[in-house]
């Protein structure tokens, strides 16, 4: 299977890159399944059902969340609606929405996508992802005959550190493990030693001319004086799209390539 993955998709510019190129994409590319972070597609802090609804349409099987799942209220009770929108499995308990779905491909390949959150520098303490992500591993064996054909982890945390632990743990058992959340593009896709794709951090859609998605000034300011008068709003200039291309082994689901995807004006 060919699978794109990208990564935060951060404003409105991202949004209008991911939805006007994205079908081109998967043309070009001949993809069965694309995947992408879309927890700061709404003014940077979380998504809206309409926000999500128009991405997923413009090609998406798999829309995984990070830690600003829950930033716009509206879509709490979307996740009964909308089955390709994710939540990170250990964000808490009892809230709306899954942290997997396991999608079928329209050559009837299995796909199972998951979302966690990592701990490490984290602004809340947040469950023990490793812990869940095996649980739910352990249900679903890889490969050809099996429970699902390829597995997705979306991994969602600060430290670079804690993401390359991931990818080592499960390094053999997915198909790929991507770091997200700190939205630059990291320059070490690799597959692992043991049939793992990995790469540290994913990077973002969003416009690079900016700090991590936010027009400059104001974080800036804050950073440079300690204050600022203005709200950070989100860059608008034309997106980078920043992602992985992975391809699997119809027989164990593993990455046989992993190569960086950057389609845009900035970077790349």
């Amino acid at each position: 299977m060919k699978i794109l993955f990208l990564g935060d998709v951060f404003g409105r510019s991202a949004r209008q890159k991911v939805k006007k190129e994205l079908p081109a994409i998967r043309r070009t590319l001949n993809l069965d399944f694309v995947v992408v972070n879309g927890e700061n597609a709404t003014q940077g802090k979380g998504i809206t059902p309409n926000h999500a609804d128009e991405l997923i349409g413009a090609g998406i099987d798999c829309m995984t969340l990070g830690d600003h799942a829950f930033d716009q209220k509206t879509i709490l009770s979307h996740f009964q609606k909308q089955p390709k929108l994710l939540r990170p499995l250990n964000l808490g308990h009892d809230l709306p929405g899954k942290g997997y779905g396991v999608y079928t491909t329209k050559n009837a390949k299995k796909v199972l996508v998951m979302a966690a959150l990592g701990q490490i520098f984290m602004k809340k303490p947040y469950d023990n992802p490793i812990r869940f992500v095996n649980e739910v591993l352990s249900r679903y064996p890889m490969g050809a005959g099996k429970a699902v054909d390829a597995i997705i982890v979306d991994f969602h945390c600060e430290a670079t550190s804690e993401k390359m632990i991931a990818g080592r743990l499960w390094d053999s058992q997915v198909s790929l493990v991507a770091g997200t959340h700190t939205h630059i593009p990291t320059a070490d896709a690799r597959v692992l030693p043991n049939g793992t794709g990995f790469i540290t951090d994913a990077g973002m859609c969003g416009d690079y001319d900016s700090v991590i998605g936010m027009e400059s000034q104001v974080p800036m300011d804050r950073f440079a004086k300690g204050y600022s008068a203005n709200q950070m709003r989100p860059a608008v200039n034309e997106a980078t799209l920043c992602g992985v291309l992975v391809e699997t082994d119809d027989n164990t689901g593993l990455a046989i390539r992993i190569e960086q995807f950057i389609q845009g004006a900035q970077i790349g």
